[in-house]
């Protein structure tokens, strides 16, 4: 089912679309309205798996030196990459566990605008275009403080693909999880053999992920996620929280907590 905003985007240019999405995104997607929590003071390099219209990119680029964006839906790429600060560097590719090409499912509308195409496909596609992939440790990046990945599905392949710098900068990870695309559980497990614990925002408050039911709370929640952005932006829209963003930092550390004060206390024991 095609979105209101989805089917408004279509007659607005695509500048436009990219800028409104930015600005509303924050109510969509609280996380992002609570990024000091997440990329640290003096963050070298933050990646953004999954640009879509850029509104972490945007934010991102604030906070960090450097921004790494890895988009595959072409069209958006290139519009990432003409409309981006100018430390933000644009991969168009498909995040994976090894380099190649594949197929990139998109929806009817064929445009990638609703931000759910996906390597792994779905009721919700229609059609596919071939892409690049990429694997995140073959992309020489440095100094890396935070990672976000939305790729509706291929989650698990994008951090085995990025295992080395995972274990060498221990970066703040926000991974987007859903039940009703994918099982969770082989994603906590493989951060959490790396050292990672995870966190939510189901409020105002971080919650320690084992102190949280996310899978039930997305089973009763999922209806919300069937609604576009603009439905769940706007002030009196439905405001019923589903939670699909989860935050793994290494063991020990909070949200908001300087990850070098972290190491040093570790350092400690």
């Amino acid at each position: 089912m095609t979105t209101l905003a989805a089917r408004l985007a279509r007659f607005l240019p695509a500048r436009l679309v990219a800028a409104a999405a930015r600005a509303v995104y924050p109510r969509f997607e609280p996380e992002l309205a609570r990024i000091a929590d997440l990329c640290p003071p003096g963050c070298g390099t933050a990646v953004d798996v999954g640009g879509w219209y850029g509104p972490w990119t945007r934010r991102l680029s604030r906070r960090a030196r450097q921004v790494v964006t890895v988009e595959p839906v072409p069209h958006l790429a290139d519009l990432l990459a003409a409309t981006a600060p100018p430390n933000v560097r644009v991969v168009r590719a498909a995040a994976a566990d090894r380099p190649g090409t594949a197929r990139l499912w998109l929806p009817p509308d064929g445009t990638g605008a609703r931000g759910v195409s996906s390597l792994v496909r779905r009721d919700i596609h229609a059609h596919a275009v071939d892409v690049d992939c990429v694997a995140l440790d073959d992309l020489a990046l440095t100094d890396v403080g935070f990672l976000k990945v939305d790729v509706d599905g291929s989650e698990l392949a994008v951090l085995r693909g990025a295992t080395a710098l995972l274990t060498r900068d221990r970066p703040a990870v926000l991974v987007e999880l859903e039940t009703r695309i994918q099982p969770i559980k082989p994603v906590i497990t493989y951060l959490s053999l790396l050292g990672y614990d995870g966190w939510v925002l189901p409020a105002h408050t971080w919650v320690r992920l084992p102190d949280f039911p996310l899978e039930a709370h997305q089973a009763a929640t999922s209806h919300v996620a069937t609604h576009g952005l603009l439905r769940r932006a706007l002030p009196l829209g439905n405001r019923t929280r589903y939670v699909n963003s989860v935050l793994f930092l290494p063991a020990g550390r909070a949200p908001g907590a300087d990850p070098g004060a972290a190491r040093l206390r570790g350092s400690r024991r």
